[in-house]
């Protein structure tokens, strides 16, 4: 194998370590795999990245940063061998695309604020994309988002084209007739899943009127749960119980209590 060691390497280096990993003398898993065997990976390593960006730890960054890296090395080298694109190609398209999507730094055209620069951002992502209609920006949304993520990107899309709430105060009456709705399926009126659905859409919006992302706040309610479901734990043991002994108001009693604490 033709490969010099170093103390330290560059992105160059990167990607001939993945060429050496999926040529015939290199690492059987690795050679074995494509875009669809390793989509999974891809979506973990973003996350941890994100998780370490809330941890606000520097090293695990680092770290979590060059696993994502890999992982866009790893398809581009795939397509390579394919003929398709390499990962000069990627780079340069991106370059390409944050030049024109910033004429206010590379062009002459003025924005002096972030909602100016937001919307010459969305005016030439359309236009360059050829979207036509308001209905394929909301359909260029990508699907594979996280549904409170998508949905919010929606409700934004959906803004941009005049259709949404004059206020909070009108969202929410949508989200309660949602609610409605829902209680009527339960009773065997409609369709339970539907109706969710359309419930956790209408809230999503009664979140995007009031500037909260929805998918952070329901990360951060989700935080909580478990916290408080911890301390809730810690206090039926302390009184040498078994959570799953007790009755339903027990454990309310307990939540409340913790939830005090």
């Amino acid at each position: 194998m033709d490969f010099e060691f170093k103390n330290r390497y560059n992105i160059y280096d990167m990607l001939e370590i993945m060429k050496i990993l999926r040529s015939d003398n290199g690492c059987p898993w690795d050679k074995e795999q494509d875009h669809h065997s390793i989509r999974k990976d891809f979506i973990e390593e973003v996350y941890e990245a994100v998780e370490a960006i809330d941890l606000e730890d520097t090293a695990l960054l680092r770290e979590e940063l060059g696993d994502v890296l890999l992982q866009v090395v790893f398809h581009a080298r795939i397509e390579e061998e394919q003929g398709s694109f390499c990962f000069d190609d990627v780079v340069d398209e991106v370059c390409q695309k944050l030049i024109t999507r910033h004429p206010h730094v590379f062009g002459n055209v003025s924005a002096e604020t972030s909602d100016e620069v937001l919307k010459n951002w969305n005016n030439i992502k359309q236009e360059t994309k050829g979207q036509d209609t308001y209905t394929e920006t909301l359909e260029s949304v990508c699907s594979a988002l996280p549904a409170l993520m998508r949905a919010q990107k929606l409700g934004q899309c959906a803004k941009r084209a005049g259709m949404d709430f004059d206020s909070v105060s009108d969202a929410i009456s949508s989200l309660e007739s949602e609610i409605a709705e829902l209680k009527a399926a339960i009773d065997g009126q409609g369709d339970i899943s539907e109706e969710i659905g359309d419930v956790l859409f209408s809230a999503v919006n009664v979140s995007r009127l009031c500037s909260v992302d929805a998918e952070e706040a329901l990360s951060r309610s989700s935080d909580k749960f478990t916290e408080r479901f911890r301390k809730t734990e810690d206090l039926v043991r302390c009184d040498g119980k078994d959570m799953r002994s007790l009755n339903i108001d027990l454990l309310d009693a307990y939540w409340r209590k913790a939830k005090n604490q």
